[in-house]
């Protein structure tokens, strides 16, 4: 299993639009769980899991495409989409 983590921080003014949207987001098939920062209230992290590293870099560059029904969120992260920062990961043992 490969993990996509997508990271950003959304603006105080966009609180309340973005949770209404990323909770119709998360009910659609092949979901994410979605953290909030205890430290840092507004900062997410999604976690993906995908079966492969491919299928973890598919996920990534659909997060990031700016043709994305995704896109919408860079409007609600201060700096917009060169702050929504993805990476994936593969197991280390």
């Amino acid at each position: 299993m490969v993990i996509c983590f997508v990271e950003y921080r959304i603006m105080p003014e966009h609180e309340e639009e973005y949770r209404s949207w990323i909770a119709r987001r998360a009910e659609e098939p092949g979901g994410f769980k979605l953290y909030e920062g205890t430290d840092q209230p507004l900062l997410f992290v999604e976690v993906w899991e995908a079966g492969d590293a491919e299928a973890a870099e598919a996920i990534k560059k659909e997060r990031c495409n700016e043709r994305s029904s995704w896109r919408i969120m860079s409007d609600w992260i201060p700096g917009g989409a060169a702050k929504l920062h993805a990476w994936t990961f593969r197991p280390a043992l």
